[in-house]
Formats: structure tokens, C-alpha cells, sequence
């Protein structure tokens, strides 16, 4: 895999150092094309030694041929601009092209990943938000910046992406299988949290890692891809349109609103299988012991697979016992099209876990056995089976 990374003169230009040396370990061909503002930042050399390969500056370098600008727009799978200040984001939104990492974005063809990373006033500002969405429109990918302490001395939106969220941005981009174009997937993920009181709630400990594998898988192969997603701290992935929501009610409104139009449901979210019977308006006080009444929480699931006609609904089913018993239920009494049972109590695949493991079932009966592998492979083997039996019911 070919990749290019532009670097810009913001002070996170740092940090694509690492995101270099951790895509050059994945086997991949690396080059750096730096703006004259990061080259006071960072060296040049630094980037040639972690990326084993040339690193770009100037647009009148020597031009082995053909302009070198061209050559560097046609040579890679993708084009990631890490870190990406307002300036470069300026310039492509406006077709601007005046150094080499302008021209070679306003070049290619590739698939364009944008990272920024800068102060939030600057990120806030109107412009750069406009910026932003005619970019976004255009279809470059953008890695969300993250809240946290920047180089300003205060705290707030435009640290850069984590250098995980860069690197699945990356590989998702680069990829090249585009069987769910032109589809439209909702993922749902992540726990619901169901209130006792004004602060307090049950809830499960779902991380939402496999929802956000699936929805990077899905929209890598070039599907519309919506995730639903409960609260959780694992970063969204780019390309993906995220609805944040909290209850089950929430996660059930937004889904039969983005449901009507979709070809594929996949539901990966924990719902709460039970929630508190009333609510208190106000906080609990202490005391000497407190008896929560719950009562079953609706059917999310099976209310919306009773609407799918000949689109697919694919469920999730966590057992501790009887896994594939139990899956082979799900599928049969709630009208699925494909199920994934795990169980959590399994070595290696527990929550918050990068890996899983368990059993695809099929509607004939089959099952399909997964070791253990990353989240991410469990996805992309889940979308094999689901693009399979796509084609057969267009």
C-alpha cells in the first residue's frame, strides 16, 4: 500500500513522525510532502529515517521528469494531510494551489484524509467551518480533532485525532473493495443507559469497539454509513455519520428514522434488557436501603425487523451458555437474516477488548466458527457474509 502523508506547520506536526513509523510497520511505501512551515517544526531528516523513503518540500525540487507534483498525485493509494492547519483546509476548499502539498491534493485522485489540528477559536471560526463542510461535501475524509489541553495553554477542541483513529482513517481510505456502494447501512453500538434518578442510571459495560469496526468496514466498501451509537469514549471513525443517543428510546427513534431508506440494519448495540419502572425527577437521597422496581425494555430489534421486507437485518447475541442454541433462537424468533453470538466470558474477547470471537449463524442452519481475531477482522468477515446474501436479494 502506497501512502502519502502531508505534513503542515501546525505544532502537532510532531506527531505524524509516529503515525510514519506506525504505517511503515504495517509494510506499507511511505512518502512526506512538508510545507516550508513544518520544516521548521520538524526536520526533514526525521521523516526520511522513519519513512525510508523521500521526503518532499519544495514544488521546484528536482523533477525527475515529469512534475514532481504529478507523480506524487497518481503514485499513492491515498493522500493524508496530518496534521492539517486552517491554511491548507483553506486552500483546497478554495482550489488554491501555490506549494507542493496543495498541488499535489488539487492533483490526485486518491482518496484524501484530513486531520486537523490547530486552537479552537481558529477551529470554531465560521470560515473553517465552512471550509470544513464544502470539503466534507466534496468527499474527503476528515479525522475529527479531539478535546483536550493544546499548545496554547488552554484546554479545548483541536488536538490532534489519536494516532489510532489516524491510522484506521488511513487504511480505511486506502482500501480498495467497494461491494456496499451505492447502500445504505445503520450500525448501531455502544451500551444505553436507563435513568434511576436526575444522576444516576443502569447501564452495561459495552465499549462500542465493535460497532465502530463495523461502521469502518462499511463504509470503507463504500456504503452510506450511519452509526447509532450509545455513550462511549472510543473514537468515531471518518466517513461514518454518527447519532449520539443515550436510552433505548433514543436509540429506537433514531433508528426508525434512518431505517425507511436504508438496504441493511446491524444491530451491535447493548440495549438495556430491563429499565427502572419510574424515574425520580429529582436526586435519591441516602438511605438504608433502596428497591428498584424494573421492567422489561422493548424489543427494539424484532419491532424493526417486522418492517425489512427483503433487506437484511443482522442481530448480535451475547450468551455466557448454549451460545449457539441461543443465537439459532434469536435468529429464528426475531426474524434475522444473520447472527453473531459471543460469549463474554470467553479468553481474550471481554468488554472493552480489542478481539472477539464466537459463531456466525445462518437462517439454514449453518454456522460459521470465529477464533479469536481483531474486531476489525470480525467485521470485515461479517461483512463478507452480508454482501453475499445482499446480491441475492437486490
Amino acid at each position: 500500500m502506497r501512502i502519502l502523508i502531508g505534513v503542515t506547520g501546525s505544532i502537532a506536526a510532531y506527531k505524524a513522525a509516529e503515525l510514519v513509523s506506525e504505517l511503515k510497520k504495517s509494510g506499507s511505501e511511505i512518502s512526506v510532502v512538508m510545507t516550508e512551515h513544518a520544516a521548521h517544526l520538524v526536520g526533514p531528516a526525521t521523516f526520511r529515517g522513519l519513512s525510508g523513503g523521500e521526503v518532499r518540500v519544495g514544488l521546484f525540487e528536482d523533477w525527475p521528469g515529469r512534475p514532481i507534483h504529478i507523480d506524487l498525485a497518481t503514485d499513492h493509494d491515498v493522500v493524508a494531510i496530518v496534521p492539517a492547519t486552517a491554511n491548507i483546509i483553506g486552500k483546497v476548499a478554495g482550489g488554491i494551489c501555490d506549494d507542493l502539498l496543495s498541488t499535489v491534493v488539487l492533483s490526485t485522485r486518491a482518496p484524501v484524509v484530513i486531520a486537523p489540528a490547530m486552537n479552537e477559536a481558529m477551529y470554531l471560526n465560521p470560515a473553517v467551518v465552512e471550509n470544513i463542510g464544502v470539503l466534507k461535501q466534496r468527499g474527503y475524509r476528515f479525522v475529527e480533532p479531539e478535546k483536550g489541553w493544546l499548545a496554547c495553554g488552554t484546554e479545548g477542541v483541536g488536538r490532534l485525532a489519536s494516532l489510532d483513529a489516524l491510522v484506521a482513517a488511513i487504511m480505511d481510505a486506502a482500501a480498495g473493495r467497494k461491494d456496499l456502494e451505492g447502500r445504505k447501512v445503520v450500525i448501531t453500538g455502544g451500551p444505553t443507559v436507563e435513568p434511576i434518578d436526575a444522576v444516576r442510571y443502569i447501564s452495561n459495560r459495552s465499549s462500542g469497539k465493535m460497532a465502530v469496526s463495523l461502521a469502518r468496514v462499511a463504509a470503507r466498501r463504500g456504503a452510506e454509513t450511519v452509526l447509532v451509537m450509545g455513550p462511549s469514549g472510543v473514537p468515531r471513525p471518518a466517513g461514518v455519520r454518527v447519532i449520539d443517543v443515550e436510552t433505548g428510546a433514543d436509540l429506537r427513534r433514531a433508528c426508525e428514522k434512518e431505517w425507511p431508506d436504508a438496504d441493511l440494519l446491524v444491530m451491535a448495540a447493548a440495549v438495556c434488557d430491563f429499565k427502572p419502572r419510574t424515574v425520580e425527577a429529582g436526586k435519591l437521597r441516602r438511605r438504608e436501603g433502596l428497591t428498584l422496581e424494573l421492567e422489561p425494555s422493548e424489543d427494539i430489534l424484532a419491532g424493526l425487523a417486522e418492517s425489512k421486507g427483503n433487506r437484511m437485518v443482522v442481530g448480535f447475541a451475547l450468551e455466557t451458555g448454549d451460545e449457539i442454541e441461543q443465537g439459532k433462537r434469536k435468529l429464528r424468533e426475531k426474524n434475522l437474516d444473520l447472527v453473531m453470538v459471543n460469549n463474554p466470558l470467553a479468553e481474550g474477547a471481554g468488554f472493552g477488548s480489542d478481539m472477539n470471537s464466537g459463531h456466525l449463524i445462518f437462517p439454514d442452519g449453518r454456522v460459521e466458527d470465529i477464533p479469536l481475531v481483531t474486531k476489525l477482522d470480525l467485521a470485515e468477515k461479517i461483512f463478507d457474509a452480508i454482501s453475499s446474501r445482499l446480491g441475492s436479494n437486490a
